[in-house]
């Protein structure tokens, strides 16, 4: 896809995706059918191909002494996690069931890390016996892990997840920095590294992540630097090397104009700064970067059929068989604060002009169930199928897909 000097842009390019006679291929299949092949609208297809192109020229770019781990809450397909999961150092997860599905992957559970703010007792009791290693997230959580080592005499593989003093700028969600649920207080640290050790639980290293969905990479530089300075003040307090260093993420990927994909070479350079100072100051710890959505993001599409096709007071709706309750961050509903639209196109006319700004909405009875707003699309009409791009991630399992008891959507991994 490409826009004609005439055409002003709608969204980022979208460029990974090829298109011939006018429709969409995604795994070298033209959309319609693939549709038929799924056997319904509304569907996500990943293409696997871009899934491994993407780790690739991570590794790529850079230092090869940096892991790279999948964090999975960002698509947690089954198929999907299985095909991550031979590409990727380890996997990060976010529930007991999301563990069971790295672990059923084949991925190493020397390389499984848990985080979430909120683990139930069981999930405790359930990562232990697994063998992986988990965030600590607060103090509960390490008196309920001394109290299942006493009772098991199971080893137990802890780091901290750390809550810095400073925050990721211009990240589309922040995650660290002033009050937060997630992770202990920098100023606490030291004392839950002396209950770790009274507690007789395996320190590990820390875990930092100060937000998510950034194109600055000047941003993320910034907040790598931060995260391992401040690592190697916390160290100090530590009875034990630290082993593992997650620097979390943040690396984000474009959606809206004007946009473009993150340049990751100021970003390689400052982790191989990193990793050579860590050598000699933290010798025994191996880096790791948690990413979710730039691994997945821009190898998924959203597909629904258009329904229905209805002028209101001169401005053209059409309306899908898909909406907000399959694709509730499309919808701007999952973390925008002014609503933008993702890239969207019709996947079977995309040999047709532009026609003059509709809006796609879907069958749920709330005004909120909104795909595109007043968006220049190819001219269509009733059966054709609505595709939004960069929905790799934070599509099907972040959307409330039982609201109004609508048919469900179908995830496919080619």
């Amino acid at each position: 896809m490409s826009d004609t000097p005439r055409e002003k842009p709608t969204h980022a390019p979208m460029d990974q995706f090829r298109s011939k006679d006018g429709e969409l291929i995604i795994g070298n299949i033209p959309l319609r059918r693939l549709a038929a092949r799924v056997g319904q609208t509304p569907f996500y297809a990943y293409d696997r191909e871009l899934l491994t192109q993407r780790v690739a020229a991570l590794r790529a770019a850079l230092p090869a002494s940096i892991k790279i781990h999948y964090a999975m809450k960002a698509n947690p397909m089954p198929a999907l996690v299985d095909h991550m999961a031979r590409l990727v150092d380890g996997i990060d997860v976010a529930s007991a069931n999301e563990l069971k599905v790295a672990l059923d992957s084949g991925a190493d559970p020397h390389e499984i890390s848990f985080a979430g703010p909120g683990k139930r007792h069981e999930e405790l009791r359930q990562a232990v016996a697994a063998g992986i290693l988990i965030n600590i997230e607060s103090f509960r959580e390490i008196s309920e892990l001394g109290a299942i080592r006493q009772a098991t005499g199971w080893q137990v593989r802890v780091a901290v997840r750390v809550n810095p003093d400073f925050e990721l700028k211009s990240s589309g969600m922040k995650m660290g920095g002033g009050p937060k649920q997630f992770g202990i207080d920098a100023e606490q640290v030291p004392q839950a590294l002396a209950e770790i050790h009274g507690a007789g639980l395996s320190f590990e290293g820390f875990h930092l992540f100060a937000g998510s969905q950034n194109l600055r990479a000047e941003a993320i530089i910034e907040a790598q630097r931060k995260s391992y300075e401040l690592a190697l003040k916390l160290a100090e307090h530590a009875q034990t090397p630290v082993k593992f260093l997650n620097l979390g993420g943040g690396f984000g990927i474009p959606y809206f104009p004007g946009e473009r994909r993150l340049d990751l070479t100021g970003i390689a350079a400052n982790l191989a700064e990193i990793q050579a100072d860590a050598k000699t100051r933290l010798p025994e710890a191996q880096i790791v970067i948690e990413l979710g959505r730039y691994l997945v993001g821009e190898a998924g599409i959203y597909v629904c059929r258009v329904l229905d096709k209805k002028i209101s007071r001169n401005h053209c709706f059409l309306v899908t068989d898909g909406g907000l309750h399959h694709h509730l961050s499309a919808s701007g509903n999952f973390g925008q604060v002014i609503r933008k639209n993702y890239p969207v196109t019709i996947g079977d006319c995309m040999d047709q002009a532009l026609s003059e700004p509709v809006s796609v909405v879907g069958p749920l009875c709330t005004p909120l169930d909104l795909l595109a707003e007043k968006m220049p699309l190819p001219e269509c009409d009733r059966d054709n199928l609505v595709v939004i791009f960069q929905s790799g991630a934070y599509g099907a399992s972040a959307s409330p897909r039982g609201f109004l008891s609508h048919p469900d959507v179908v995830e496919i991994l080619l």
